[in-house]
């Protein structure tokens, strides 16, 4: 075999010829082998091995910017909305056409705070639409005993079904929101023993506390914003974040905000299933409630609440309810007879669009690297390997005339 056989000859442009390129090259290689290698060995599932990989590619530092941007949207619809409302009929903002509106604003508010809350922690809460059905027709039903009587035996069983399905997540670790809409569908059977409406029997009028409880709903909203844009909090709560293999257990860490977010979500639908009754002129018919788990759920989307957990705004979902119940209070003026269904479904779909805006905009920006001041020269070997033969080729690779000795400075090279 001959020296310099072809074969085994490493070309110019295959391999670099600067020793510290070389080692560069060969150091970026191996590192590159070592972290595919980390991430293709089915072995390493552990939790710790898990949090490691999802703290280094998620570290929670969004960016507020798009979040802050699209609010300023939300608040200049919503004053077009009550300004089209005050065109329409300015009795609507004067007692007690005002009093209607915030106590409706107030339990469309706590529903879209309890699809938020559920959706920043990774576990959306499909069953609060039912959930707030069933607590109505449960205080039409024995809201002659009180509020009290009639609210609480309710706030029980939502809380307690919302640990259940809490740990069925956490110890089979399903989906979210696989668990709340089988437990949605349990809630409905419930809903719908009714075969006819059901008249309220209670006396509570919440409108004698209507600037209250719309305010009680605001400061939640906004300090809950506020408090999320924290980042130990809002990775701390975003923990169930699909991040790499989203079947991988995330460990104990996660059983916190879940059962939390569950249980203020399901006590969340029940305030606002109570009020929608105690507010109601008429009897409550037995349904589904899906409607107004799309219409919560749509709301939190649209407030900049991203879809995938974590992400959110400040002020986002206080203005988006306000929007929301200007436009039912319009329309029902004007007699549009927009059906429930149609307006979560609109809704719905413009929350899918703010979420793409949101994970499109609202990734931290990427870490530049300092210059280095020894680093290597970059080589042109794109296709070379460290893992090829070393051999060396004695084919001269520079230009020029090799017939005779280079003067250097003592001569010329004419």
């Amino acid at each position: 075999m001959a020296y310099d056989e072809t074969t085994y000859r490493r070309q110019a442009d295959d391999q670099p010829t600067d020793p510290a390129a070389y080692r560069a090259n060969t150091l970026a290689a191996a590192e590159q082998r070592r972290r595919a290698e980390q991430l293709d060995d089915p072995g390493d599932t552990t939790t710790t091995d898990v949090m490691r990989r999802v703290d280094a590619d998620e570290d929670g530092r969004d960016r507020l910017g798009i979040h802050l941007g699209w609010e300023v949207v939300l608040l200049v619809a919503a004053a077009a909305i009550g300004y089209m409302l005050w065109r329409a009929d300015s009795a609507a903002f004067q007692r007690p056409g005002l009093d209607n509106l915030l106590v409706t604003g107030a339990a469309i508010g706590l529903l879209t705070l309890g699809a938020g809350l559920t959706l920043r922690a990774g576990v959306p809460n499909l069953a609060l639409g039912p959930i707030a059905l069933a607590a109505a027709l449960q205080y039409a039903e024995q809201g002659d005993q009180g509020l009290v009587k009639a609210a609480v035996p309710a706030l029980v069983i939502a809380a307690a079904g919302a640990v259940a399905i809490a740990l069925l997540i956490l110890v089979l670790h399903v989906p979210g929101w696989a668990a709340t809409l089988a437990a949605g569908l349990g809630v409905i059977v419930y809903d719908q023993l009714r075969v006819a409406p059901v008249v309220v029997q209670g006396d509570y009028d919440p409108t004698d506390q209507a600037f209250f409880l719309f305010g009680g709903f605001a400061l939640l909203a906004v300090l809950g914003g506020a408090l999320g844009t924290v980042g130990p909090v809002r990775r701390w709560l975003g923990r169930m974040r699909p991040a790499g293999d989203p079947a991988v257990r995330r460990g104990v860490v996660v059983a916190a905000p879940v059962i939390g977010a569950l249980v203020l979500s399901s006590v969340f639908a029940v305030a606002a299933g109570v009020l929608l009754a105690a507010q109601s002129a008429g009897p409550i018919v037995p349904g589904t409630g899906l409607e107004w788990t799309g219409i919560a759920l749509g709301l939190a989307m649209l407030a900049g609440t991203s879809a995938y957990g974590r992400r959110g705004g400040i002020f986002g979902t206080l203005f988006a309810v306000i929007g929301m119940t200007l436009f039912l209070d319009y329309q029902t003026r004007e007699r549009f007879d927009i059906a429930l269904f149609a307006i979560a479904a609109a809704v719905f779909g413009g929350g899918l669009v703010v979420t793409r805006l949101v994970e499109a905009y609202g990734r931290p920006l990427p870490a530049t690297a300092e210059p280095e001041w020894n680093a290597a020269p970059a080589t042109t070997g794109a296709n070379w390997s460290p893992d090829l033969p070393e051999t060396w080729s004695t084919t001269s690779t520079t230009t020029g005339r090799t017939d005779r000795w280079d003067a250097g400075p003592w001569g010329t090279t004419r």
